[in-house]
């Protein structure tokens, strides 16, 4: 899968959780040293747990609620707003922060 691709599709997936289509942490596609709360497994970093914090694949300065962990953005909290790498202008009911769209 082409780095494009990869952020397109993991653009839909946290688009999808924050609008409560799915409760859990998901698999993200492996880019070097998984999040913090993370493990890899095959050519994913996957959740160590249930409670796992969001997590999006850096692609420079990480949204506000986020931090660098791994050479992903980490949310601080289990309650961070959803983030999802910038492509163009950001989707309605969200703003920018760093080099993404968070959710309002």
């Amino acid at each position: 899968m082409t780095s494009k691709h990869a952020t397109a599709a993991l653009a839909a997936i946290a688009l999808a959780l924050a609008a409560g289509l799915a409760a859990a942490q998901v698999p993200l596609p492996k880019s070097g040293s998984c999040p913090s709360g993370y493990h890899t497994s095959g050519n994913y970093c996957t959740p160590s747990s249930a409670n796992a914090r969001p997590a999006v694949p850096k692609t420079g300065s990480c949204p506000s609620g986020y931090h660098t962990s791994g050479d992903y953005c980490l949310a601080s909290s289990a309650n961070a707003k959803p983030a999802v790498p910038k492509a163009g202008s950001c989707p309605s009911g969200y703003h920018t922060s760093g080099d993404y769209c968070l959710k309002n």
